[in-house]
C-alpha cells in the first residue's frame, strides 16, 4: 500500500542565487495533474519543471533544463518518498550562478523531497463503487452500518419501493459490508460492484 499526499504543499529555498519553488498536491487523473501545473507555473520564471505519478503512469518534464536534471529527479523524489497520485511543480528563477547538472539534480530532487516531506500524507485505500437498495424503514440502520464499515454514500434515490444508494466502499470491506446489507434487508437487495 502506498500514501498520498492530504493536501497541497509548498517550500521555497535558495541555492547559489537561484530561486526554487516547489509546490505538490494529490491528483487522481493526468488533467488533474496538468491543470495543477498550470495553476502555479510562472511565466517569468525561467523554468517550470515538474512530474507526476498515477499508479501505473508517469510522466516528468525538463523546461528547457539539460535533459534528465529536473524532472526525472522530481519523480524520483515522488518514487522515493512511496507517493502515489501525486503532481510536483519545480519553479526555478535563474540567480546568475550556473549550478551544472550535478548542482541541477540536487536543487531540484532536493526542493521536491523537501517538499514531500513536508505534506500531510494519507494511505491510499482501494474502493469499488456499489449499487444497493433497502425499504425506506431500514434506511436509518444501513446507513449507520455502512458509516461503521469505512464506506461511504455517494448519492441515494428513491421511488415508491424504498431507497437506492450508490456507495463507495473500501475493497477490504466489500464482504463483509454485502452481508451486513443482506441481513438488513433479508436478502432482498442487489449487490452490484463496479
Amino acid at each position: 500500500m502506498s500514501d498520498t499526499l492530504s493536501a497541497p504543499c509548498a517550500y521555497e529555498e535558495e541555492i547559489k542565487k537561484s530561486r526554487f519553488a516547489a509546490y505538490a498536491a494529490p491528483v487522481a487523473t493526468i488533467e488533474e495533474a496538468m491543470a495543477f501545473f498550470a495553476r502555479h507555473s510562472d511565466p517569468t520564471a525561467t523554468h517550470n519543471c515538474w512530474a507526476y505519478r498515477i499508479g501505473q503512469l508517469y510522466r516528468f518534464n525538463d523546461d528547457g533544463e539539460p535533459g534528465g536534471t529536473a524532472g526525472r529527479p522530481i519523480l524520483q523524489a515522488i518514487e522515493g518518498q512511496g507517493l502515489d497520485r501525486v503532481a510536483v511543480l519545480v519553479v526555478r528563477w535563474f540567480g546568475g550562478v550556473k549550478l551544472g547538472a550535478g548542482g541541477l539534480v540536487r536543487a531540484y530532487g532536493g526542493s521536491a523531497a523537501q517538499c514531500l516531506r513536508l505534506g500531510p500524507r494519507m494511505p491510499i485505500i482501494e474502493t469499488r463503487q456499489v449499487t444497493c437498495r433497502c425499504a425506506y424503514s431500514e434506511l436509518p440502520i444501513l446507513k449507520s452500518r455502512i458509516h461503521q464499515s469505512g464506506a461511504s454514500v455517494e448519492a441515494e434515490t428513491f421511488d415508491g419501493d424504498g431507497a437506492c444508494l450508490q456507495l463507495r466502499v473500501p475493497c477490504a470491506a466489500l464482504e463483509s459490508l454485502e452481508r451486513t446489507v443482506a441481513d438488513i434487508t433479508r436478502g432482498r437487495s442487489p449487490w452490484d460492484v463496479s
